[in-house]
């Protein structure tokens, strides 16, 4: 007897948004069923790696993935460069880490400097995250914002409290929101909508609905993202209709797992690999949740998310 799988009735949509420009520019969104659900209909891409880069120094990482950065530590753009012409990224994630006022305290002036020595080194789509702290990202980014005019940025993380002042220089330089909220349906919809009132277009908003890692927090991660992707393709919710960014590396990285030395803990294994693991996983089930771009780490498992994407395609 033959095994027909019901299929799912979507009538909802995920709208398409663009970073970059020219060539090199990406597309992500557009589906109308969930992310590898090729039984229910035909998803139009992949999910896209953006591989992560820091203006910070890196010594307290695991050498698992230190070993790869370490000879561009301290310079953004040579750690861009890299990126794109050893590990074949498509994106480059830059985060501004060295502004969070509890750290090094840097200028925007020094954002705008760092930012602009990335966008001389490469050319592929950027998205530009400040440290997470409301008053500073809102300082920073419309500098940078301001720098990147014509470039088509992404600039993140846009919070309730901030959104007007980012938001605003986001719509005057035509760059792309990454609208950040607390794992929350409800909240998600609502800051979507003061963006969509304060005037930024359809097609310039991303949605990032705060990551966690395998093991810490990923399970709710994924059950709120699904419930985002099924309110805008069941429901045929617009408000919830836009690609969703999963900023996942640092989450990853920073956990105990991630550094326990195999000899403390022998049943965790190889500690140059398990954090690979760990990354690449929950990359995987992030897609799986509907995650349309996903900021990563390390490149072997940038590698085998890619790789998984692309069999899955080909199979």
């Amino acid at each position: 007897m033959e095994l027909s799988l019901p299929q799912m009735g979507y009538s909802g949509s995920i709208r398409e948004v663009t970073i970059g420009t020219g060539e090199k520019a990406i597309t992500v969104g557009g589906q109308k069923v969930f992310n590898f659900h090729f039984f229910d209909g035909e998803p139009p891409k992949l999910p896209v790696v953006a591989l992560e880069v820091r203006d910070t120094s890196i010594d307290t990482w695991p050498e698992a993935c230190r070993q790869y950065y370490q000879d561009v530590s301290g310079d953004p753009a040579a750690w861009a460069l890299k990126c794109v012409q050893e590990y074949k990224a498509k994106a480059i994630a830059l985060q501004l880490a060295s502004i969070d006022p509890m750290a090094e305290n840097r200028s925007g002036q020094d954002a705008v400097k760092t930012v602009e020595a990335v966008m001389k080194a490469v050319n592929v789509p950027l998205f530009v995250f400040g440290c997470g702290q409301v008053q500073k990202d809102s300082e920073v980014l419309k500098l940078v914002a301001e720098v990147a005019a014509g470039k088509n940025i992404a600039l993140g993380p846009v919070q309730d409290k901030n959104y007007k002042a980012i938001g605003a220089a986001a719509i005057a330089y035509q760059h792309v929101v990454i609208a950040s909220s607390p794992i929350d349906v409800n909240l998600a919809k609502q800051l979507n909508i003061l963006l969509l009132e304060l005037g930024v277009p359809e097609n310039k908003i991303l949605m990032d609905p705060t990551t966690g890692g395998l093991g810490y927090g990923l399970e709710y991660t994924y059950s709120v993202m699904e419930r985002d992707r099924l309110a805008a393709l069941v429901q045929r919710d617009d408000k919830l209709g836009f690609p969703m960014i999963c900023n996942l590396a640092e989450e990853v990285w920073k956990t105990k797992e991630a550094f326990l030395p195999e000899a403390v803990e022998p049943r965790l294994g190889k500690e140059s690999v398990r954090g690979v693991i760990m990354e690449a996983v929950t990359a995987t089930l992030l897609s799986l949740a509907g995650a349309d771009i996903l900021i990563m780490r390390h490149p072997q498992a940038a590698q085998l998310l890619t790789g998984l994407s692309t069999q899955l395609v080909g199979d």
